[in-house]
């Protein structure tokens, strides 16, 4: 009997996080600009990585919400035929997509037993933040059609057609907020770019910012307004676009 082949161990890299961009980040702005290029690089290279978490999580929450009107318009449509709720769910979750799946499938568990759907709901929301939200109204308008004796096909398909709208005016807005995001980029960029500029016409704005205080303190002064611009103006965009 031949031996079994011993299982490789992937190596793979540790997940980045704010701390360690902010070491490696310092330490790279201090080699090139000194202790003021490494309090501001530390700050850029957490903004940039912050920004970029909060664009995927907005895209994740789209993307999972997207799914929960596909997910939600399969059951109301088995329900409307004479399905049973927990048989329903569980053909909703099965074409779904993988969240709206997993919580179909929570519904269609919780109902076949008898459960609180609504409770079941809440505990899968604390486990998938990007559909709690929508979980809560899905849970909500559950006990709703159950305490009132409603027809539960009706009202999920209120949650449905409202979810559906939200989203459609999310799409509108975001669309309408690319002129506002590209400003602000343009506007984050222009003082580097007004260094590089410098440095072409020979005025050696690198070594006034990396070997002289006044300029050690403007770098990072300068560094941390374009970081607080870029947080402002993203919270105002996301919060915007927000589904």
């Amino acid at each position: 009997m031949p031996a079994a082949r011993p299982t490789r161990r992937r190596w793979r890299l540790p997940r980045p996080t704010n701390t360690m961009l902010a070491v490696v980040g310092a330490v790279v702005g201090w080699c090139v600009l000194g202790p003021g290029g490494a309090v501001a690089n530390a700050v850029l290279c957490t903004t940039c990585w912050r920004r970029w978490h909060s664009r995927r999580r907005l895209r994740l929450r789209t993307q999972a919400a997207e799914g929960m009107v596909g997910a939600l318009g399969a059951m109301v449509a088995e329900l409307r035929v004479g399905a049973h709720p927990a048989t329903a769910a569980e053909r909703a979750a099965i074409d779904a997509d993988p969240l709206a799946a997993r919580a179909m499938s929570t519904v269609a568990n919780t109902a076949r037993l008898g459960g609180d759907v609504d409770r079941a709901l809440v505990r899968s929301a604390s486990t998938e933040p990007s559909l709690a939200g929508v979980l809560g109204q899905v849970g909500r308008a559950w006990r709703l059609a159950a305490r009132h004796g409603l027809p539960l096909a009706e009202v999920l398909d209120s949650v449905r057609r409202d979810l559906d709208q939200r989203l459609q005016f999310t799409r509108q807005v975001h669309a309408r907020m690319a002129g506002p995001r590209a400003s602000a980029a343009v506007l984050a960029a222009l003082p580097e770019l007004g260094v590089l500029l410098g440095e072409a016409i020979d005025a050696h704005p690198l070594h006034v910012l990396s070997d002289t205080p006044v300029g050690q303190l403007l770098l990072t002064v300068g560094a941390l307004l374009i970081c607080a611009g870029v947080i402002w103006s993203a919270k105002l965009t996301d919060h915007a676009v927000t589904p």
